[in-house]
């Protein structure tokens, strides 16, 4: 069986992306996405979800590139003085894993987004972070251990076969790609070993802010055996308040809702579903 999960990451980062992922999901491929609970447009976000009770919807834990859903004084070695978070992942990783101080207050801020995602009584579908922190063995191992207290039953490790996607496109390696690698493989194993669902592979890391329409039918016609997740950033505009520079927004959102994407999906009988619908199959497996 070649089963896809397809996730919109960054939900309720604005109104551009939460009107995406609605459509997305009503007229297209779209079945999961993963929700910021900081976001500017999170309230808006939780009132579409609750529209669409199909689409499955987990928790974008958010540790750079954000703010904290704590006080920044309860938090201060994590953020900075506009009270963001710190914005250098190398940096802020070594001190995740060497400080006890920085780490309780890790901690807490996990705990505080897992507890704001219950708090809005969706279902917890999966478990991501922004930028694939995740992939940080702290933040992984404090997302096991919180998670379970709140139902957490599936992550993505983004473990990207790159001979399918040279396969398609020939694309260099990014930094972002060599360095998250080895650290995915690590998480993949590491949350297996957890009783966590984990995918077989993930794709969107090489071609992040550009998974164009030509290339999501190239991927999907190419679909390994097993269960695979496609990761996407769509929104309804290129830019808004937090938008990554140079990211193909709209088209991302054009890809999920085109013809020929939908077309080749029931071509070559791909069973879409959330996390959620995989998880009791492949404990079973």
């Amino acid at each position: 069986m070649r089963n896809l999960i397809v996730t919109a990451d960054d939900f309720g980062a604005d109104l551009a992306v939460n009107e995406a992922v609605e459509q997305a999901h009503r007229h297209g491929i779209l079945t999961a996405a993963s929700l910021m609970v900081s976001g500017a447009a999170c309230g808006d976000a939780v009132a579409r979800a609750k529209r669409l009770p199909s689409l499955g919807v987990g928790l974008h834990l958010v540790l750079v590139d954000g703010t904290p859903v704590l006080p920044a004084a309860q938090v201060p070695d994590l953020v900075d003085q506009a009270g963001r978070f710190r914005d250098n992942m190398a940096t802020a990783g070594m001190r995740f894993f060497f400080s006890p101080c920085v780490r309780k207050q890790l901690r807490a801020e996990i705990e505080a987004q897992f507890a704001a995602f219950a708090a809005t009584g969706l279902p917890l579908d999966h478990v991501n972070a922004h930028k694939h922190f995740h992939l940080h063995p702290t933040i992984g191992a404090l997302i096991v251990e919180t998670g379970r207290r709140y139902g957490l039953a599936a992550v993505r490790a983004p473990v990207e076969p790159r001979a399918i996607i040279d396969a398609i496109e020939p694309t260099p390696h990014g930094l972002a790609e060599r360095v998250a690698t080895p650290w995915a493989k690590a998480t993949r194993a590491r949350m297996a070993r957890s009783g966590l669902v984990v995918p077989d592979q993930v794709f969107g890391l090489a071609w992040s802010g550009a998974m164009t329409a030509g290339r999501v039918r190239a991927l999907i016609a190419r679909l390994p055996e097993g269960l695979s997740e496609l990761y996407v950033h769509p929104a309804t505009a290129d830019q808004f308040i937090g938008h990554a520079a140079g990211y193909r927004y709209r088209d991302e959102f054009a890809a999920l809702t085109d013809a020929g994407v939908r077309a080749e999906v029931a071509n070559r009988g791909v069973r879409l579903g959330r996390f959620a619908d995989f998880v009791d199959v492949r404990r079973a497996a």
